[in-house]
């Protein structure tokens, strides 16, 4: 309000947050390896004591559709409750460095490595979008104001797309959806190689 900030004036660049240390994003790109596939950042679930975690949090699980993608598939997940822990371990199709990720200056840096990040609505989905990184939000039906209503897209972050659950309230659907992007995003980056 003190700003008059509307849609139409809303300062939104590309990327207004740049990863701070490049040897570490490079350390990061060895670790990850050759770029063979579509590189994938997931996050699933918040804080669980967040007063709307429940709407907005997935079990990993529910994620198991997407694996069938040509992608490389990297968790950004920090404190995976226990039973989405014991799925990750195993799921050998999935990369887990969260263990050496200390802070978000070192999230961002593996970040910026990746093609795309796909979250629930946690800090980085904040982080990968000020990061200019393709980023994908998936949404309960009563979001965040932050995210406005019935857009695919944010005027805060520009390279954002937004997945929201319909009335039914149910993440199946949503997940799919993704899933259908998904596909056709990762045979658009082997097309290009």
């Amino acid at each position: 309000m003190i700003f008059e900030t509307r849609l139409d004036n809303i300062p939104s660049a590309e990327c207004y947050l740049l990863p701070s240390d490049a040897d570490q994003m490079q350390a990061w790109e060895g670790r990850l390896g050759p770029r063979q596939t579509l590189r994938v950042g997931l996050v699933w679930s918040g804080n669980p004591k967040h007063r709307n975690d429940h709407n907005r949090s997935i079990p990993l699980p529910m994620f198991s559709e997407l694996f069938s993608v040509d992608a490389k598939f990297v968790s950004l997940q920090k404190n995976p409750r226990p039973q989405d822990a014991e799925f990750l371990c195993e799921r050998p199709d999935i990369v887990d460095f969260t263990s050496d990720l200390p802070d978000l200056a070192a999230t961002a840096a593996l970040i910026s490595c990746l093609d795309l990040v796909i979250t629930v609505d946690t800090s980085v989905a904040h982080l990968a979008g000020a990061l200019g990184r393709p980023t994908w939000i998936l949404l309960p039906y009563v979001a965040d104001w932050r995210w406005l209503l019935n857009r695919e897209d944010s005027p805060w972050y520009p390279t954002v797309r937004l997945f929201r659950q319909s009335e039914t309230r149910e993440y199946g659907s949503v997940i799919e959806r993704v899933r259908t992007e998904l596909i056709a995003a990762a045979e658009k980056w082997s097309a290009g190689k």
